[in-house]
């Protein structure tokens, strides 16, 4: 296996490493280790936070048991890591989402075609085109980070950031993009919306989108988006 690499993160908390390179490989081995942790939880574990490159382990140190907790609990992750099973591509659940990529929920489609040398189409064309892998959840709750998108259409954030993002707005930031559950402040390149809710806290299941899912995004017209609006309203 590749070198993996344990750190602490203030006096409860561990952050395992799973190399540098962001890639599915990496991603099935960070999610299999969360799975493992959730199943069969140590004494003392709280929670587990999967990111690109690394998965985060929160613990209670008292209720380890142990007078020495960060030991005891890298030492039984080491053990755990040792025991996962070799990366096999297994077949994920495949989500579409509605994108209205119309003037009036694409704010920065225009800088995105002319940044990078196309056109408007171009860029909704190669957006829409691809299957995205969800490497995890962040910065908001339902927020997926997803892998895979063309180089073609990256560009950089805003150099200043908008304080109201509107909830379902479809971005870009670098390499990465991502679709906001919620109106907050952001700065990631807004090239279209959704009227699909990706967080609702009242039910089993709040988020729409779980890490290992996939992702394809679908063009739609704005008389498609009120729509489907209007229906998650009713």
């Amino acid at each position: 296996m590749k070198h993996i690499s344990y750190s602490p993160l203030g006096d409860s908390a561990i952050v395992i490493e799973f190399g540098e390179k962001i890639n599915l490989e990496t991603n099935h081995t960070i999610l299999e280790m969360k799975k493992t942790i959730m199943k069969q939880p140590f004494p003392g574990f709280i929670e587990a936070v999967p990111a690109y490159t690394t998965l985060t382990i929160f613990y209670e140190p008292a209720s380890v048991g142990t007078d020495f907790p960060y030991e005891t609990v890298k030492k039984e992750l080491e053990q755990r890591v040792y025991n996962l099973s070799t990366y096999k591509k297994q077949k994920a659940k495949i989500v579409d989402i509605p994108v209205c990529y119309e003037d009036g929920y694409a704010m920065d489609l225009n800088y995105v075609a002319s940044h990078n040398g196309l056109t408007k189409n171009d860029v909704i064309n190669i957006h829409s085109k691809t299957l995205y892998h969800v490497y995890f959840l962040g910065f908001a709750p339902g927020f997926p980070f997803l892998g895979g998108m063309n180089e073609k259409i990256a560009t950089p954030r805003r150099t200043s950031p908008r304080l109201k993002v509107p909830k379902g707005a479809v971005g870009i930031a670098g390499k990465q993009t991502g679709v906001y559950p919620f109106e907050s402040p952001g700065g990631w390149q807004i090239i279209g919306r959704t009227p699909v809710e990706l967080f609702n806290p009242n039910t089993t299941s709040p988020s729409l989108l779980l890490p290992g899912d996939e992702v394809r995004f679908v063009p739609i017209c704005k008389q498609e988006f009120d729509a489907l609006e209007d229906n998650n309203g009713s």
